[in-house]
């Protein structure tokens, strides 16, 4: 059962959030009837309860979404909550559909959007993934925050070529060499307030820490939001550079440290709008002309299912007119079907900025 305290809390939150004017996916699905029938459940692995499930949006009106899995098995457990959020967010994933098979496709199929260096400042393509046989953060403990950044730390010691670099635990770290990586925008910093209200930060910064190759072009967060984050990136436009090196290291890391995987969602994450391919592919772009039709840039951006946001990401405003634009569907398509999304979208940004 689970216990007073936690149905008190619940209930508090539940009735704010139901009076505040949140535009959050998490106020829009939870029904007092959904509420009701999820609130005394508990997942059979962890105990993990609706209330860690959507503490950080009970806490964090201005949420975007709200809800986060605190371990693997919420998904099937609190379902009635999780499956509409995720069609909503993924451009009508249904409950029915189930994630195509991972497949990379032609990675020679994409070259460089901006060969002039006009536009595209930098570009980047990340994905997430969690470690098989460990729940998501709020339920690790710190002997296993450690060892898995033992397991990470090893395996990214053993990539050669482009990819061979240095792994730098955040637990005593120098002061240089945070600043330095905080200078490279490298360094995820603690204290997010979405992810602290969602007990995702416990035992800082133990079992944390950042790897980057020499080239400082591939990057690997180790235990931020998710167990793994891998990132390609580079100045300019040329994606078919930046996403085959993210595909090599991904083979490579995948052949040492199996990773989480539901046949019907994908790869598995702590954030819903990150299942499935959970590739996000990205350029900071500079287009002046689209910027002051704001209206238009949107309209562009909605056709090839792209999210618009601020220079600094999420929540922020675009700095000098350069805006970070990416894929928002991470489900029901393939890794290369996502990633080319961005692709042609962006050649479309492009090809109207020239011609305004």
């Amino acid at each position: 059962m689970v216990d007073a305290a936690v149905l008190d809390k619940l209930e508090a939150g539940f009735k704010k959030l139901e009076a505040s004017d949140s535009k959050s996916l998490l106020k829009k699905y939870l029904t007092r009837d959904v509420f009701d029938r999820l609130k005394n459940l508990k997942t059979p692995t962890f105990g993990s309860t609706l209330l860690d499930v959507i503490q950080s949006g009970l806490e964090n009106h201005d949420s975007g979404v709200g809800i986060y899995a605190p371990d693997a098995e919420a998904y099937s457990v609190f379902a009635d909550l999780f499956d509409p959020i995720i069609e909503d967010y993924h451009g009508g994933f249904k409950k029915t559909d189930v994630h195509p098979a991972k497949d990379w496709g032609d990675v020679d199929s994409f070259g460089n959007l901006d060969p002039a260096g006009e536009f595209i400042i930098s570009t980047r393509v990340r994905c997430g993934r969690s470690m098989e046989g460990y729940p998501f953060n709020p339920c690790l403990t710190e002997a296993q925050y450690k060892e898995m950044e033992e397991k990470v730390s090893s395996t990214l010691s053993g990539l050669s070529g482009e990819l061979k670099g240095t792994y730098y635990p955040l637990t005593g770290m120098t002061k240089e060499v945070q600043q330095k990586l905080i200078d490279d925008h490298f360094l995820f910093k603690e204290g997010d307030r979405f992810l602290q209200a969602a007990n995702a930060c416990r035992f800082w910064p133990s079992g944390r820490g950042i790897y980057h190759n020499d080239n400082k072009t591939f990057l690997v967060w180790c235990n931020e939001e998710d167990h793994l984050r891998l990132i390609s990136m580079q100045m300019g436009g040329d994606l078919g550079q930046i996403y085959r090196r993210l595909v090599t290291a991904v083979n490579e890391i995948e052949k040492r440290v199996p990773f989480s995987h539901d046949d019907r969602l994908g790869f598995l994450t702590f954030c819903p709008t990150n299942l499935g391919t959970t590739v996000r592919a990205s350029v900071h772009i500079k287009v002046p002309k689209l910027a002051a039709n704001k209206a238009k840039l949107e309209e562009v951006a909605a056709r090839y299912n792209l999210q618009v946001r601020g220079t600094r990401g999420e929540h922020t405003e675009a700095e000098g007119g350069v805006y970070d634009i990416s894929n928002k569907r991470r489900m029901g398509l393939t890794e290369f079907q996502a990633v080319k999304e961005m692709n042609d979208g962006i050649a479309e940004i492009i090809k109207i900025e020239k011609e305004l």
